[in-house]
């Protein structure tokens, strides 16, 4: 039992905006009515937030693992955290070991995330480096757009076929939802091509078009009720011109649900590098007259990190851009993977426009609940940032300085000198907590309801933002106080949500013998067992009413 008095208490999901209130915490763990009897703590001079909810990052599976080891100088210079009665050594730096991850999270006052993107066939040892990630709670998606089995069935035109498909694989996978990454490029790199246009056929299958993918993929996961919708890594990243192709692809999904990730990367204008700009004031208006779609900004901080996607062709174009080393694979029958070493400098136009335009997004959408603190890590740069992003977010004054460092060629590419909004702190709280909360389904999480989980973070009140961010006082996870004053107390194993969507059971003879042929793996060992998994949260899905 606890009990926490005298707090500033931001709840977005709650509509408290900065009021002193006592909040009780129960033995299940739970928010509660009241309390007796119990530990009390003293948070005057306090903010209270609930728990931050990362909805798109990078941290366990086999990418980030192959980061690690093409990245070994980032191991020699990095942040080590050294065993202790609670704590297990890690390191940390752009792509953190397991329990640098929790622990660094942790830090920040995060207590759930969601793994963006994990093959079917990779992902018995991703649940494993999930488990093995301390303190918070976890989901994962399942990468789905350029599988072969069912990119065969919307080929032939049998959706009903393909709905049963993905179905299959996500339970096949454990996992809590669908990722579409760069939807036919990747199945198209096999043939040495891409897909950057929404109508043209995909190399390999006819007549069927990315658009497709993008429509059809959408409504499956709606007409199969998932929680979050389509995970959408729209077609043409990174690319000069790309607001085209991503105006394009929203237009593809009217009516339907979907999240974007990291739309930084889809928001540019310009016939090439040496004339791209940004363009998120068109893809900032489209989010503010359609309120059903969310985003996550993969905002860029400027320094060293280290890229990977599943979007093989644009990795292997930043190798030829940069001449980094580099790393591509296959991960057959069902996606791929691209490897890359990168710094952003604040000298290189490129990077100038991306810093600025993540900025951009996440002030120009007006409504907070529709875009979502994130650097797409470590894509953008690491997590452990975030608190730099906030204290951009919250003080114009602050952006002004930052601007000066950029080349003065910039300020015609980008809107950011012109924008003055600052957020305030229960826009904060909504973006880092309560919207990726909401956007993601996970109900329980992001708000301070009796009978949600108690996950919290107390900041002392702060002019210095980053710091304040930075350095909690307390982060309370399931009740459980974690972190005080920068220690960890406690490193208890967080839980992994799953869903379970209906399908057809003669779906996995139907799957048997296409899948024999596709794969090197024998079908038996293919699914990941849910013994496997530890603390599974299982929610059975139906279609979206």
């Amino acid at each position: 039992m606890l009990r926490i008095t005298g707090g500033k208490v931001y709840a977005p999901a709650n509509g408290i905006d900065g009021v002193v209130k006592d909040l009780f915490i129960d033995d299940s763990g739970r928010f509660a009515a009241s309390a007796e009897g119990c530990r009390t703590i003293d948070a005057a001079g306090m903010i209270v937030f609930p728990g931050g909810v990362d909805v798109h990052t990078h941290v366990a599976g086999g990418a980030i693992n192959f980061a690690r080891a093409m990245t070994p100088e980032d191991h020699r210079r990095t942040q080590a955290f050294m065993r202790t009665k609670t704590r297990r050594s890690g390191l940390g730096g752009m792509a953190p070991t397991t329990f640098a991850t929790g622990y660094l999270y942790a830090g920040m006052g995060f207590t759930t995330l969601n793994e963006a993107a994990v093959p079917v066939l990779s992902a018995r040892h991703t649940h494993e480096e999930l488990a093995d990630i301390p303190i918070v709670d976890k989901s994962s998606l399942t990468l789905m757009a350029n599988n072969e089995i069912m990119l065969d069935q919307l080929q032939k035109g049998e959706y009903e076929r393909a709905k049963q498909v993905v179905a299959w694989y996500l339970w096949a996978a454990k996992s809590y939802g669908i990722k579409a990454v760069n939807p036919g490029g990747v199945a198209a790199w096999k043939y040495g091509k891409d897909a950057k246009q929404l109508t043209t056929p995909v190399e390999g299958y006819g007549n069927l078009t990315p658009g497709t993918i993008v429509t059809q993929l959408a409504q499956i996961c709606d007409d199969l009720g998932l929680p979050h919708p389509m995970h959408l890594h729209c077609n043409n990243l990174g690319a000069p011109g790309n607001i085209t192709t991503t105006l394009d692809t929203l237009q593809h999904l009217e009516g339907r649900r979907a999240h974007i990730a990291h739309s930084q990367y889809h928001a540019y204008g310009g016939d090439g590098w040496d004339t791209m700009c940004s363009e998120t004031a068109q893809l900032a208006e489209y989010f503010n007259t359609h309120p059903g779609i969310t985003t996550d900004a993969g905002a860029v901080v400027f320094g060293d990190t280290v890229t990977i996607t599943a979007d093989g062709p644009w990795q292997h174009l930043l190798y030829k851009l940069t001449g980094r080393k580099w790393g591509n694979l296959d991960v057959e029958n069902e996606t791929g993977c691209g490897i890359v070493p990168y710094t952003y400098r604040p000298s290189n136009l490129v990077n100038a426009v991306q810093w600025a335009a993540g900025l951009e997004l996440l002030l120009l959408i007006k409504s907070p609940w529709q875009v979502f603190l994130s650097t797409d890590h470590p894509n953008g740069g690491c997590f452990w940032r975030y608190p730099e992003i906030i204290e951009l977010l919250m003080r114009a004054d602050v952006r002004k300085e930052q601007l000066q460092r950029l080349p003065d060629k910039i300020k015609g590419r980008i809107t950011l000198p012109e924008i003055d909004r600052e957020y305030t702190l229960l826009e904060i709280a909504t973006a880092m907590s309560a919207g990726p909360a909401r956007a993601l389904g996970l109900t329980q999480k992001g708000n301070l309801s009796v009978g949600s989980d108690a996950d919290l973070v107390l900041y002392h009140e702060d002019d210095n933002i980053a710091q304040m961010f930075s350095h909690p006082r307390y982060v309370i996870k399931g009740g459980e106080i974690v972190l005080e004053d920068g220690e960890i107390r406690e490193a208890p194993q967080g839980r992994e949500f799953l869903v379970r969507p209906a399908y057809d059971p003669g779906t996995d003879e139907f799957i048997r013998p296409l899948f024999e042929d596709c794969y090197t793996m024998s079908f038996e060992n293919y699914p990941v067992e849910i013994e496997r998994i530890e603390h599974p949260v299982v929610r059975d899905c139906h279609k979206v009413q």
